[in-house]
């Protein structure tokens, strides 16, 4: 037996059409191939991902590391172990985008095993892909705290055969609450000895993409658990009470990962009127200072506060490392950008006139309680309210 979620209440419901609505708006904005912002929103949303998930584990990465790897560069000032689980984890991500374009794709055993021997083939010690041989307990990394002990090992094989099996049967069961219940029941079962945490949200961002409603870095959560992590660890606690107790209630966790949906494909939303904005403001800066319109790559990354490379620049604007110099050159002597470092080291930051702008384009976020007010105002989409057509 394994966790299973009762039948949801009228109000959860209610919140997932709400969540619907936001991601159809979501794949509607992010999905249209005239917005040449695009591309910088779901590099920068895997990034936040990435160090999201991460850093709950207690891997040392920041968004521009996390961006660096997304661009096959390494982070000089990065420890070899880290980047290596960093580099784990976006192979185990690719993996399954490539799984959620695949029809015939079914869930097993051996996916699940393959997905976490790259999340933690850094550390052989923990045997990635492998089953635990002997108990197991889940910490909070923050304090250190015993939170849960997982199944009996000699029940870890049936357990996990039994979660395969409901990800494939056909249960009416919404996608939402089927990612969130595997989710639950992989960290609750706690297979392998170590990365479960990693592994669970992977399989739940893994589910969810099997929908094709969002591609995967907008469809998962794993930022949202990253920013919360101690309500992340107080539900599952609440939820497991020490023990593996499948007979209890799911109810509050499915709560939990609902909230996390709406909040953030809202966060999402906001983020791409945001980057709209602001790539309309750059490209009319650029073509006031009869700058190339490419360089509204770079000067976009600066004005989001990441650090912009030559390599990185090259990545973006698909131009050869001549080009970059001489664009990056431009903007620096122009004062668009702020040149640190020398040679390999050297990188961008944004220059006073770009920090402006993204000032001026920027809005804050709110956290609303889907819960507490299910009636949402209707977001607008990027480039069709009347403030980002002016």
């Amino acid at each position: 037996m394994i966790f299973t979620a009762r039948t949801l209440p009228d109000t959860y419901l209610a919140v997932i059409k709400d969540i619907e609505s936001l991601r159809t708006t979501l794949k509607f904005a992010t999905s249209d191939s005239l917005n040449r912002w695009t591309g910088l929103l779901a590099r920068t949303t895997s990034a936040r991902v990435v160090v999201g998930t991460n850093a709950m584990e207690g891997v040392n990465v920041t968004t521009d590391d996390a961006i660096a790897a997304i661009d096959g560069e390494e982070s000089p000032a990065q420890e070899e172990e880290d980047r290596r689980a960093i580099e784990g984890y976006l192979s185990a991500m690719t993996y399954i985008v490539q799984l959620s374009k695949d029809a015939s794709y079914v869930h097993n055993e051996g996916t699940i095993k393959s997905l976490h021997f790259m999340l933690c083939s850094y550390d052989l010690s923990v045997s990635p892909g492998r089953y635990r041989p002997g108990a197991a307990h889940v910490s909070n990394t923050a304090t250190g705290d015993v939170v849960y002990q997982g199944a009996d090992v000699a029940l870890v094989p049936g357990l996990m055969k039994e979660l395969v099996d409901s990800l494939n049967e056909d249960s009416g069961q919404h996608q939402l609450v089927r990612a969130a219940m595997a989710h639950l029941n992989l960290t609750m079962i706690h297979p392998f000895r170590d990365g479960n945490g990693r592994m669970a949200r992977a399989l739940q961002t893994m589910v969810l993409s099997r929908g094709g409603i969002l591609a995967p870095e907008f469809s998962s959560i794993e930022e949202y658990i990253g920013r919360h992590s101690a309500d992340y660890y107080k539900v599952l606690a609440d939820v497991g009470q020490g023990s593996w107790n499948p007979q209890n209630d799911a109810l509050p966790w499915v709560k939990f990962a609902l909230t996390a949906h709406y909040r953030q494909a809202s966060d999402l939303l906001r983020r791409t009127t945001d980057i709209s904005r602001l790539w309309n403001e750059l490209e009319k800066l650029a073509k006031e200072r009869r700058i190339n319109e490419r360089a509204v790559n770079a000067l976009a990354s600066a004005a989001l506060g990441y650090r912009v490379k030559n390599t990185s620049y090259q990545h973006q604007a698909g131009v050869s490392d001549q080009i970059a110099k001489y664009d990056l050159k431009i903007l620096a002597d122009a004062g668009l950008l702020v040149p640190h470092g020398e040679k390999r080291g050297r990188y961008y930051s944004a220059g006073p006139v770009v920090k402006e702008v993204r000032q001026m384009t920027r809005t804050p976020r709110v956290e609303v309680d889907p819960f507490a007010e299910p009636e949402q105002e209707q977001t607008s989409l990027p480039g069709f309210d009347d403030e980002a057509s002016e």
